[in-house]
């Protein structure tokens, strides 16, 4: 067996306030490992800056060698722990900026960096779409990282259980009146793979969106290890065996039996 503890941190982050949003998720994995051994924590989608911050994502968007990224990989050094948390990335041209998703190590070191794929509504005007899908090989064992409405799309989860992801972590920043979808989808991308998804929505309210949380674990064969089936700032942790991933792949062969040349409609754009 390879059991790992994973917890989700449904968060209301602060708009725009990124060192007290950074301080608080210090704390809740603080507090949280002060109670039991947690080897996992996600969080959710632009979790340190918030949503809604317009044209201020041009002023806090950060480079993964700023204090953010920093703050949190030193975090998870303290703790012993793996922490996936989504933020807004600058890289090296300045108007560059991208939704991303980082993963942080217990050597206090980057194991992924992921920039969002799938950019929705006016987060097209804001930020660049990422184009590659990242696996992390961490001694817990494979970790694939989605941002946001990547869920809505059956193809990057299936890329990432091709690159041999056991677990997809989804940093979710989905708002009412999408409960419904967010589960379908979830559950979904779970058994279509046979992975574990952990997925993490925030909550909390900004100028014109309402996020309902709803945070969950899902199995390889659809059982939910954990739910938060509300709207209110929360942790759910489950342990977890990541060996049941390759036995439910073996037992349902739905990589196995896959036919990539019939699938060319797939990659058309239309």
């Amino acid at each position: 067996m390879r059991e790992i503890t994973v917890a989700l941190a449904q968060v209301s982050p602060r708009l725009g306030e990124v060192e007290e949003n950074v301080r608080s998720m210090c704390r809740l994995v603080e507090d949280v490992s002060l109670q039991r051994k947690v080897d996992l924590f996600v969080f959710p989608e632009l979790c340190t800056t918030g949503y809604e911050c317009g044209v201020r994502f041009a002023d806090l968007a950060e480079r993964v060698t700023d204090t953010t990224v920093t703050a949190l990989s030193q975090c998870a050094a303290e703790h012993n722990t793996h922490i996936a948390f989504g933020f807004a990335e600058r890289q090296k041209v300045e108007s560059v900026i991208y939704s991303a998703a980082i993963l942080v190590d217990p050597e206090g070191e980057i194991a992924a960096d992921y920039q969002k794929v799938h950019l929705k509504g006016e987060q097209r005007l804001i930020f660049r779409p990422g184009f590659k899908y990242t696996v992390a090989e961490t001694r817990l064992g494979a970790i694939g990282l989605l941002v946001g409405w990547d869920l809505a799309f059956p193809e990057a989860a299936r890329c990432l259980a091709l690159d041999g992801a056991e677990i997809l972590c989804v940093c979710g920043a989905w708002e009412t009146p999408y409960a419904h979808e967010w589960r379908s989808l979830g559950f979904a991308r779970a058994y279509e793979n046979a992975v574990y998804v952990a997925a993490c929505n925030r909550v909390g309210q900004e100028p014109t969106y309402t996020f309902f949380g709803e945070s969950w674990l899902v199995g390889p064969r659809g059982a939910v290890h954990t739910r938060l089936e509300d709207d209110e700032p929360g942790v759910a942790i489950a342990t977890i065996d990541l060996d049941l991933v390759r036995r439910a792949q073996e037992e349902t062969q739905l990589l196995q039996a896959r036919q990539p040349r019939s699938y060319r409609q797939v990659v058309k754009m239309y």
